[in-house]
């Protein structure tokens, strides 16, 4: 196996990059194709482009100004949840449309988790990706995969490992420190080091606008998945962005610091959180800040190329995240895992073709449903057995009267392997396994340990006030036929229908 250092392997993306710094602004989704590259765009099936960040939540986009145009010029999802508060169980999710009981991988290792698990269980020969690489589509995954994933790894063969359904392979292994890593580049690992340019966000950002211009220039649709490692711990940002928000603080909601009445066992213990503990979670919220500026910026220079290739009107671009995370609320330290909206309510914030500008769509809709609409944006048949339903007809703006009212969570815990990267104590929050039923109105949940949780999330937003123990036997009882309907749904149609919950 050939190891190359960066600087060999960096022209092609050097010179994709060169002269994409300014903004280009991206034309108005629903305009003429006609002129500018449009006859490009209309001859051929849609483009699309999905950013997937690593822990961003909610309250980072205020401090993300690309993000928010992207909103000014697209669809916001304002009721999207990931199906497990965890990096590679809510990925698997977003590969296959399936929740974690059909994928298998419910942690980011071990017997029930980790890339070995999805590979293990086929799930790699039935994503997105191999779908529209059966339609045409140039296909490119840059950036993260899934927890346990290693570049050098050769899982049996000859040479560093890619997975089925992939033109163009960068894939990192430990890109958490944002520097000193490899990537496997079409089955060639590739060494980048501590100089400002080897910045992982900023690597996979030219790498990327790279395959769009191949891409375009060679007449073929694209599917291309940026999953950086940004703002996952350790919080690292760009040089450039190292003195950005002086002064700034985590948001203090009226959950920070504060426990829930009747909270469960796993959580009940925790005590106020210390004037040493608020000022590393101010530390750290300033640092997430910082380090999702290069995310933004990749958001403005890959808008910038599709542009400049004629290729805006006619690509979908879809921002996300694979789970959210707390900081102080519920007395709890840095962490997600948890069923609270803080941990799996993350955006999804879609533009491209037909999108009705600065619009919102309240319905619930998961993670599972984003590879039934790649699918179906790309014409290739969904398989029925999936979990997830398109989200196409959302995005075209039409009526959904009739569409699904709750979403399933499903996790494993608690996480007790020192050598996983979201390795959490109590004092984090390392809830025992539990599922939940999350509809637009609250939040239930069932705990393996006979504990259960319900918030009324109308009455109150915040989660401050678990009232389960205040139903009746028959509400708690409609509440787990529902939730065990969905745990035990199987393809689309079982899963569509027992998300239509009246409990």
């Amino acid at each position: 196996m050939l190891r190359f250092n960066r600087r060999l392997a960096a022209g092609l993306a050097v010179a994709a990059a060169t002269a994409l710094a300014a903004w280009i602004p991206a034309p108005a989704s629903g305009t003429d194709l006609a002129g500018s590259g449009g006859e490009l765009a209309a001859a051929t099936p849609p483009n699309i482009i999905l950013i997937l960040t690593d822990d961003l939540a909610w309250n980072l986009v205020q401090y993300m100004p690309q993000v928010q145009r992207l909103q000014q010029d697209g669809v916001t999802f304002t009721n999207y949840t990931v199906t497990d508060s965890l990096c590679c169980p809510s990925r698997s999710s977003i590969f296959t449309g399936e929740f974690p009981h059909d994928t298998g991988v419910f942690t980011n290792g071990g017997t029930d988790g980790g890339f070995a698990v999805f590979k293990g269980r086929g799930n790699e020969s039935r994503t997105f990706a191999t779908a529209l690489q059966g339609q045409g589509y140039a296909t490119a995954m840059m950036g993260k995969y899934l927890n346990g994933y290693l570049p050098a790894d050769t899982q049996g063969g000859s040479q560093p490992y890619v997975p089925p359904g992939w033109s163009d392979w960068r894939v990192a292994g430990n890109g958490y420190p944002e520097y000193n890593y490899d990537l496997n580049e079409n089955h060639t690992v590739v060494h980048y080091g501590g100089s400002p340019a080897d910045y992982l966000t900023d690597v996979v950002s030219g790498k990327g606008r790279a395959f769009v211009q191949n891409s375009v220039a060679a007449g073929k649709p694209f599917l291309l998945e940026i999953a950086t490692f940004a703002p996952h711990g350790p919080f690292t940002p760009a040089d450039e962005d190292l003195n950005d928000f002086p002064g700034l603080t985590a948001p203090r909601t009226p959950a920070f610091n504060k426990l829930p009445a009747n909270a469960p066992s796993w959580l009940a213990a925790n005590t106020p959180l210390t004037a040493a503990e608020k000022t590393t979670i101010d530390t750290n919220f300033r640092k997430r800040a910082q380090a999702v500026q290069a995310v933004d910026r990749l958001i403005r220079d890959l808008r910038s190329t599709l542009a400049a290739s004629g290729v805006a009107d006619n690509t979908y671009i879809v921002f996300s995240s694979d789970n959210g995370f707390h900081m102080g609320e519920y007395r709890l330290l840095q962490g997600k895992m948890t069923a609270f909206d803080t941990d799996i309510r993350v955006p999804l914030i879609v533009s491209g073709p037909g999108i009705t500008p600065g619009s919102t769509r309240p319905e619930v809709v998961q993670n599972i449903d984003l590879a039934p609409t790649f699918q179906r944006i790309g014409g290739a048949d969904v398989d029925p057995n999936i979990n997830g339903r398109s989200l196409l007809p959302l995005l075209n703006g039409d009526a959904a009267p009739n569409w699904r009212t709750a979403s399933l969570i499903e996790h494993h815990g608690p996480n007790q392997a020192a050598d996983d990267p979201d390795a959490q104590t109590v004092r984090n929050g390392n809830p025992v396994t539990y599922s939940a039923l999350r509809t637009a109105t609250y939040t239930y949940v069932e705990y393996s340990n006979g504990e259960r949780e319900y918030y009324d999330r109308v009455a109150d937003p915040y989660q401050l006030s678990n009232i389960a123990g205040t139903l009746t036997a028959a509400r708690l009882a409609a509440l787990h036929t529902a939730l065990d309907a969905l745990v035990n749904c199987h393809n689309q149609n079982a899963c569509w229908t027992a998300g239509h919950v009246t409990a």
